[in-house]
C-alpha cells in the first residue's frame, strides 16, 4: 500500500508520527477515445485559447480568474509561502460524538498507520483512548496544498481519517426546486404501509451482499469482445405495473417484499426392528 501523506498527529503536547494510505479505490472501467479508422488513442495537446499555439509545460503558470477573462498569476513560491511547518501535523481540535456529524460532510477516507517504532506506543494509546471514549477527533490537515477538516476515529485494529467538507462547501437543501412545496402531513394509512415496507426491507448491513452490476456486465462485455465472441443482445425490460395511486403502490410493494413462508420438510419415521 503506497503512502500518500506523511506527518504526525498532534494530541495535546504529544506528537505521533503517522502515514496516511488511501482507504478506498475507484473501480470504474475507463474507456479511451479512439480514432475510428486507425483504432488508436486520440492525443490531446495543450494550446493557448488566445494565440492557438501548443504550450510546453515550462511555459505554463497558475492563475486565478478574478473577473471574466481577467487573471492574476500565482507562482509556486507564493503558494509555498502560505504553508508553514505545522502543515505536516494533524492538529486535533476537539472531540465530538459520531452521531453528531451528518454523512453529507464526509469526503474521502484514509487509513492511518504508524510511521516509526518509536511512535507505536503513542499511536496505540490514542487509538484505544478514542475507541473507549466512543467519540471521534476533529482535526485540521493540509493535503496537496488544501486544508481539510478531518474526523479521526478508531477502525478495527487501527484508525481512520476522513476528510470533511467545510460548512460553506455544503449547499443548502432549500435551494432544491420543489422542496418548499412538500406537505408536512401525510395520510396515516399511507404512512402505516410505508413503515411496514421499511420494516420488511430492514436487515443487517453486510457489505459483501452488494455488488456493482453495471461494472460486472461491462467486464463481461470486454472479455467477450477480446475473445471474439458474439455480444449477447439485451433482453427486453419487463413492463412496470401501471399503478395510479400511492396507496396501491405501497400495498403492492409490501406484498411483493413479504418473506415467503418456509416449507416444512417431512420427517421420516425410523423403523423399529
Amino acid at each position: 500500500m503506497r503512502t500518500m501523506w506523511k506527518g504526525s498527529i498532534q494530541f495535546g503536547l504529544v506528537y505521533i508520527p503517522i502515514k496516511l494510505y488511501t482507504a478506498t479505490e475507484n473501480k470504474d472501467i475507463r474507456l479511451r477515445m479512439l480514432h475510428k479508422d486507425c483504432m488508436a488513442p486520440i492525443n490531446y495537446t495543450r494550446t493557448c485559447s488566445k494565440c492557438g499555439q501548443a504550450i510546453e509545460n515550462d511555459a505554463i503558470v497558475k492563475g486565478y480568474e478574478y473577473a471574466p477573462g481577467q487573471f492574476v498569476p500565482i507562482s509556486e513560491e507564493e503558494l509555498s509561502s502560505l504553508q508553514d511547518e505545522t502543515d505536516k501535523h494533524v492538529e486535533i481540535i476537539n472531540f465530538v460524538k459520531l452521531s453528531e456529524i451528518d454523512p453529507i460532510y464526509y469526503e474521502k477516507s484514509y487509513f492511518i498507520g504508524p510511521d516509526s517504532g518509536n511512535g507505536l506506543r503513542a499511536f496505540s494509546l490514542l487509538r484505544q483512548a478514542i475507541n473507549d471514549s466512543d467519540k471521534i477527533a476533529i482535526a485540521n490537515i493540509i493535503i496537496r496544498s488544501k486544508q481539510h477538516l478531518a474526523a479521526i476515529r478508531s477502525f478495527e485494529k487501527g484508525m481512520l481519517l476522513e476528510t470533511l467538507y467545510y460548512p460553506d462547501e455544503v449547499r443548502s437543501i432549500k435551494e432544491v426546486p420543489g422542496i418548499g412545496d412538500l406537505t408536512t402531513e401525510n395520510e396515516p394509512k399511507e404512512m402505516t404501509i410505508a413503515n411496514q415496507l421499511i420494516e420488511q426491507l430492514t436487515t443487517a448491513f453486510k457489505p459483501d451482499r452488494y455488488k456493482d452490476d453495471y461494472r460486472l456486465k461491462m467486464e463481461k462485455l470486454i472479455e467477450d469482445k477480446v475473445a471474439g465472441m458474439p455480444v449477447e443482445k439485451k433482453k427486453g425490460r419487463t413492463a412496470q405495473p401501471n399503478v395510479v395511486d400511492l396507496l396501491s403502490a405501497l400495498e403492492a410493494s409490501v406484498k411483493e417484499t413479504k418473506p415467503k413462508p418456509r416449507r416444512k420438510t417431512a420427517t421420516r419415521r425410523k423403523k423399529t426392528v
